[in-house]
């Protein structure tokens, strides 16, 4: 299938194109402080448009994502963020310090498929697939994998900050206690077709199916 690529500024989309994302963009480990950034796209195995609009599977080559990157793509109007964690990512979301920060640790709230009920919310630890919508009022939060004593709030340990109304995620989408987002970010059904292409709309093979439908919220 063709590729196609285009750049835009990382933020918060206006109210009217928050889930009609028309761009597949990733926004990459930037320096300590420094805001979420966009930078050149990978390539992604793109389905035509008729797909798009029937709500088909999306298919993402996520070898060529780089350790600490993240991708975001679309599907069913939503966008996807697909990120590659690090040793150091995977063991800052099993802390005793970010576990104590938030208010469901262990997905115990129907926010995601039953495989990827765990403590990195995944198949794959390595790899974070998540629905970049606040389950506040659904904005799309801002992507800072990086800790911080002052960015985007004080005592960061890092993961998804929405600006709107403040609300926090960690890399693994857990939402922190004492913020207006009720649930964790979703995950959507995704299954990996081989050891480089991930496909975000169908659940994974080895398990029940599961209705992207069901979650307490999005």
């Amino acid at each position: 299938m063709a590729s196609t690529a285009s750049s835009a500024t990382a933020g918060h989309a206006p109210a009217g194109t928050r889930r009609d994302f028309l761009f597949i963009a990733t926004a990459t480990v930037g320096a300590v402080g420094a805001a979420a950034t966009l930078v050149p796209l990978v390539d992604q195995m793109n389905p035509d448009a008729s797909t798009l609009a029937a709500g088909g599977p999306v298919d993402l080559d996520v070898s060529k994502i780089d350790e600490g990157q993240q991708v975001m793509i679309r599907w069913r109007q939503r966008p996807i963020f697909v990120f590659r964690r690090s040793k150091q990512t995977l063991d800052a979301l099993q802390s005793k310090q970010m576990i104590g920060q938030l208010a469901d640790p262990n997905s115990e709230a129907l926010q995601q498929p039953p495989y990827a009920t765990n403590w990195h919310r995944s198949l794959k630890p390595e790899f974070g697939v998540l629905v970049g919508i606040c389950t506040h009022l659904g904005c799309i939060p801002l992507f800072y994998p990086n800790s911080s004593a002052t960015t985007p709030v004080t005592n960061w340990p890092g993961g998804y900050f929405c600006p709107c109304h403040g609300s926090k995620y960690d890399p693994a989408g857990r939402v922190f206690s004492g913020v207006p987002a009720p649930y964790n970010l979703p995950v959507p059904p995704y299954r990996f077709v081989n050891d480089k292409t991930l496909r975000v709309g169908e659940n994974d093979a080895s398990a029940a199916a599961w209705n992207f439908d069901s979650i307490r919220q999005l």
